[in-house]
């Protein structure tokens, strides 16, 4: 048998295959919220079923909160894992979708047939596009081409609370030679890639406090401390005039983009203009001395993502407030640690509070990014595999999210992780009508049963 007879059986059986990813998007697999817990437990099953129906030893595992779904597949040559996420994000504001999110459905657009529903692009249909090429495989050869370990999450959109201790728990089960992730996109909706760089995210809340209460502006104005212009002036001093971060010790860890790899992503031609016109921007707005891709995929961030404090509601109160709050996010590089960064942050508030002022602060989580070396001859295999199915060169690229996952792989397992995915930029993931084009989910397809061949 060879390649060929592999993608004509993918080619034919796609609207089987569309159908079946109509019925896992059809379960409402919301990880965050416990309304919907018993969806989740079913959509598990539902996998847990299909893996079966190919042969394939695969359980439901609990855990304190939504159940992994693992599945193996014995034989010789190298030993993958691929790992995707069943759960979906809510649906809210439901008045929003043109249909019931949960009602998928294939729809023609001007743009070609796309698969319309919640989940469709992040991360089901993404998930389904490995399972199928393996169903395909596994029609045409009678088994699978080497040892693979399906390993399915959901709590994904939820925080991933029981993941790393699952992981720990299971390290011997799960690891292997290489990590499989389809939880990423094409570059610019048309360019196969493989993503290499993931920044990491820290998150800080702080909360600044002054008087013991809410005061009148007119008889404590001007001498009684006001939190909100004490955390103004820290929160601007966060940057200076060229767009560099002011923490100390920040950029410890930021390595240089290499040569080679500024060179191929210069050959991208991103458009810069058009993707900060897309959404009513002219000019970049970080390091004055780095081109915008470096920005987005290989440079540390500081944004203020929420500030409040004092009266917002409709019309005027003439109140002096007694707190101001912000949240404050991180985006990490290279070796930078999210530890030393978050103490050296709260030093800097602490440092900048005058008389009469104390801070609180609350952390939301500290992840460092997620590097990975392409020396491996499985990733320029995988590379020209994507290339041949997409008729365009495939790129190694960064990311600007944060993907946690693959850090864990490295950090947990010892295991290499690669990222490739098929979403494009407009898939509208985590908002109204999600979708996932259907040459997104059969190229995806397709592109899988190749990189399979290439690397076994």
């Amino acid at each position: 048998m060879t390649l060929d007879a592999v993608l004509a059986r993918i080619d034919a059986d796609l609207p089987q295959a569309t159908d079946r990813l109509l019925d896992l998007l059809r379960i409402p697999s919301i990880s965050t919220d416990p309304a919907f817990k018993a969806d989740c437990d079913t959509a598990a099953d539902w996998l847990v079923a299909d893996l079966q129906s190919l042969g394939i030893k695969a359980e439901k595992r609990p855990t304190p909160g939504h159940p992994m779904v693992v599945g193996h597949v014995d034989g010789d040559g190298p030993h993958l894992l691929f790992y995707g996420h069943y759960d979906v994000q809510p649906v809210d504001p439901l008045e929003l979708w043109d249909r019931d999110p949960f009602d998928p459905e294939v729809q023609d657009t001007a743009s070609g047939k796309v698969i319309r529903g919640r989940g469709s692009s992040d991360d089901k249909g993404q998930l389904m596009t490995f399972v199928e090429a393996c169903r395909a495989w596994k029609a045409e050869h009678g088994s699978l081409p080497c040892r693979i370990t399906f390993f399915f999450e959901g709590e994904e959109e939820s925080g991933s609370p029981s993941l790393v201790p699952f992981m720990k728990e299971n390290a011997e089960e799960l690891k292997s030679d290489l990590a499989l992730i389809c939880d990423t996109g094409l570059f610019e909706s048309r360019v196969p890639a493989i993503v290499t760089m993931l920044r990491g995210l820290l998150g800080e809340e702080i909360t600044i406090t002054a008087p013991d209460k809410d005061l009148h502006s007119g008889m404590y104005g001007g001498v009684a401390m006001n939190p909100i212009r004490v955390l103004t002036r820290i929160l601007a001093s966060l940057h200076d005039d060229e767009g560099r971060i002011t923490v100390p010790g920040f950029y410890d860890g930021v390595p240089e983009l290499p040569d080679e790899i500024r060179q191929q992503w210069q050959g991208l031609a991103f458009d810069h203009a058009k993707f900060l016109g897309d959404v009513d921007l002219s000019v970049p707005a970080g390091e004055t001395d780095r081109t915008p891709i470096e920005m987005i995929w290989s440079r540390p961030t500081c944004e203020v993502n929420g500030i409040w404090g004092g009266y917002t509601g409709a019309g005027f109160k003439t109140v002096l407030p007694s707190k101001a709050s912000a949240k404050v996010s991180f985006r990490l590089v290279g070796d930078q640690d999210p530890h030393v960064i978050r103490d050296n942050f709260r030093k800097m508030v602490q440092d900048a509070l005058p008389a009469d002022c104390k801070v609180s602060f609350s952390e939301h989580g500290a992840g460092p990014a997620s590097i990975t070396e392409t020396s491996d001859p499985a990733f320029e295999k995988a590379r020209v595999a994507l290339s041949d199915e997409w008729q365009i060169p495939a790129a190694y690229v960064g990311c600007g999210g944060s993907i946690p996952i693959a850090g864990y792989f490295q950090n947990i397992l010892g295991t290499t992780p690669m990222l490739v995915g098929f979403g494009r930029d407009d898939d509208q993931i985590h908002s109204p009508n999600e979708k996932y084009d259907l040459e997104s989910f059969h190229k995806g397809i397709r592109s899988w049963a190749r990189i399979l061949d290439a690397l076994t």
